[in-house]
């Protein structure tokens, strides 16, 4: 046992995969109440999704809750901007 002597972690990859799951389903739960309020931005739904919230930020890393919360409003704005494009693309191949 010495300074340099490390022992290899056997079980850290299941332990890292199973709390990425529990990140994951928080996340999704979280979402979903979101959705059923009709907020996209989250943070603003007030005590509507208090539980899931919770929950969310005790199974996540503050950096991912920051990456899941913009991507939600970035994936909003995109599908926004899609369902404007096809709207114009139908529109141009009617005429």
């Amino acid at each position: 046992m010495g300074w340099f002597t490390t022992t290899p972690k056997q079980d850290a990859e299941p332990d890292l995969r199973q709390d990425r799951k529990k990140c994951w389903e928080a996340r999704d739960a979280y979402f979903a109440c979101l959705d059923a309020a009709g907020v996209v931005k989250a943070g603003s739904e007030g005590v509507v999704c208090a539980t899931p919230l919770t929950v969310y930020e005790q199974n996540c890393a503050k950096s991912w809750i920051s990456y899941f919360n913009q991507r939600r409003v970035l994936a909003e704005q995109q599908k926004n901007v899609l369902a404007t494009t096809n709207t114009q693309a139908a529109a141009a191949n009617r005429k």
